[in-house]
């Protein structure tokens, strides 16, 4: 049996990118469903890996701390997310999803449906087998190298 040709970093970041842009779009989609913006279904992904401060939630998002006030302010305002004061230290501010919010990121991702019936048409070998590929690609990366 002979191998095809390699497929090179080029390739699979090509593909990430495609693979990539139709989650987005399948999720924005189903957080404007439920009236939310993707960036505010975003943060309620965020939010069911537990409590978190301000800062680093704005960090994950990749945006300015400014601009994750208006976000919960907005999510905050509609029930999804209340702010806690740290125990450990009374100038931060946690962010905790509430029950609301857990039921409606649930909601949104059962609305995915183009994610979903993409991932639907794999067996169970190639979800674990992607699954792994995935954690060991974007998870449990290797400390970062000196440059």
């Amino acid at each position: 049996m002979t191998e095809g040709p390699r497929v090179d970093t080029a390739q699979l970041m090509e593909l990430l990118s495609v693979s990539l842009g139709a989650y987005y779009g399948d999720f924005t989609l189903a957080a404007a469903s439920e009236n939310l913006t993707a960036i505010q279904g975003k943060a309620l992904t965020v939010l069911r890996h537990g409590p978190i401060a301000m800062r680093a939630l704005a960090e994950i998002m990749t945006c300015d701390a400014s601009n994750v006030t208006g976000i919960i302010d907005r999510l905050e305002k509609r029930g999804l997310v209340r702010r806690e004061v740290s125990a450990s230290d009374r100038r931060v501010t946690n962010l905790v999803i509430t029950a609301e919010g857990e039921r409606l990121a649930e909601t949104i991702r059962a609305k995915m449906h183009t994610t979903r019936e993409g991932l639907d048409n794999l067996d169970a070998e190639d979800r674990d087998r992607l699954y792994a590929l995935l954690k060991r690609v974007f998870i449990a990366r290797p400390a970062a190298r000196p440059e």
